[in-house]
């Protein structure tokens, strides 16, 4: 078996300069092959010589907090359309919601264009995100539930709503509603009022959402925690482990209708689903497998997570 040659210092050198003058310079090959007087086909054996002799390392380097080989490797995995995983320390909660909340407002001034329509849940990752977000291309901005209220949460829906709005100077569809009443009577009732009406005649022309991901249990849900014990564990054992936006899915992301369904006020599953972009923040790595369910579902396309979630994601289920 023939053994490979090792390159002398004068091809070492002169694979430096070109991969230098590539890499470095942003140096064309024509120019490095004009500069050096070779073919432009020399130029390309050098480079790639380079690499492979590991003269030339390339490597993905992110500034700041994001992981970039895990965001890539779940954004492969999943079919996301965005996915940004964040490296954040995960014991504090407050601390990881705020940092999450961060990467959302970055990638949402990233994204939005102008004429997008933008819709909002409710989550206290969203209002984290609301205070780090400080500039919005103009858009329209549509609350997309009613109020639910928890005792360590001072903001509600309609600020969060006002406040995108008038970051990105466009006009904010909100109303003054909670997200579950006590009877689907009174539900219907209260979707036909002007004020809500009018934002959910939105719905369709939303573009771009932001959601949270709520496990169907005590203490990973605002909703699964504004309802009693005995309905939450009612709605269970129908089969439900997600809620987004109130809309129930179960582990394989099947969209379930619950005796909860028709007294919740906001967005519904088909309409949901018909936005383009749903962008999701997901936290809390016992969450991974609503999350696995969430994605599967179709109704989000794109993810705003942490390094243990990803991870979590990322195992074999």
């Amino acid at each position: 078996m023939a053994v490979e040659k090792q390159a002398g210092p004068a091809a070492v050198v002169l694979a430096a300069t070109a991969a230098r003058r590539y890499y470095f310079d942003g140096a064309s090959k024509s120019d490095i092959a004009g500069e050096l007087g070779l073919s432009r086909f020399k130029v390309a054996r050098l480079l790639d010589q380079a690499l492979a002799s590991g003269l030339v390392r390339i490597e993905l380097h992110s500034p700041g907090t994001i992981d970039l080989d895990l965001s890539i490797a779940l954004k492969t995995a999943y079919g996301l359309r965005h996915c940004v995983v964040i490296d954040s320390p995960e014991d504090d909660e407050a601390l990881l919601r705020a940092n999450l909340g961060r990467a959302a407002a970055e990638l949402l001034t990233e994204i939005v264009e102008p004429h997008d329509v933008l819709g909002l849940a409710w989550a206290r990752s969203l209002m984290a995100m609301r205070r780090a977000l400080v500039e919005l291309a103009p858009c329209a901005v549509v609350q997309l539930t009613g109020a639910l209220s928890r005792p360590d949460v001072d903001e509600s829906s309609i600020e969060l709503v006002r406040d995108v709005a008038r970051i990105a100077g466009g006009l904010a569809y909100y109303f003054y509603a909670p997200m579950i009443v006590a009877d689907a009577m009174t539900a219907a009732a209260l979707r036909a009022q002007p004020e809500i009406a009018r934002a959910m005649r939105r719905f369709p022309d939303v573009t771009k959402a932001i959601v949270g991901v709520g496990a169907w249990r005590a203490g990973q849900s605002t909703v699964a925690d504004a309802v009693s014990a005995t309905e939450r564990r009612e709605i269970r054992d129908l089969g439900v482990r997600v809620e987004v936006c109130g809309v129930q899915l179960d582990a394989a992301g099947t969209v379930l209708t619950t005796p909860l369904t028709d007294r919740l006020i906001g967005i519904d599953a088909t309409a949901l689903r018909a936005i383009p972009d749903v962008i999701a923040i997901a936290y809390g790595a016992p969450k991974a497998e609503a999350v696995r369910a969430t994605v599967r579902s179709g109704i989000v396309s794109s993810l705003v997570t942490h390094a243990a979630m990803a991870s979590a994601l990322l195992e074999p289920a």
